[in-house]
């Protein structure tokens, strides 16, 4: 365990920094902003999507665990976007002019 940090320490710390540099980020959002931002985010996610098929696409059969994760990968992923576009739409009937 200790020589899998010691040969990816430089990919960790930079795993690390991106996560401070997404909390300072999403901190300073204003609320108003906030919604607008995440559904677009979640709709972004069809990037996880297509990873995720790509890499149960290069799985060996018998590879179990990999199946499974990429199939969670594909619901979680299909679930966001779906989500996004749901909260999206909605934001964009508060715009429309009533009838009546």
């Amino acid at each position: 365990m200790a020589s899998f940090f010691l040969e990816n320490q430089n990919l960790i710390y930079i795993v690390i920094l991106s996560i401070l540099l997404g909390i300072e980020v999403i901190s300073n959002v204003p609320a108003i902003l906030h919604t607008p931002l995440m559904s677009g985010a979640n709709a972004i996610h069809g990037v996880v999507i297509i990873g995720a098929i790509i890499v149960m696409g290069h799985a060996q059969s018998d590879d179990y665990l990999a199946l499974i994760l990429g199939f969670l990968a594909v619901l979680l992923g299909t679930l966001n976007v779906v989500g996004g576009f749901v909260v999206t739409n909605r934001m964009l009937q508060m715009f429309k002019k009533k009838k009546g």
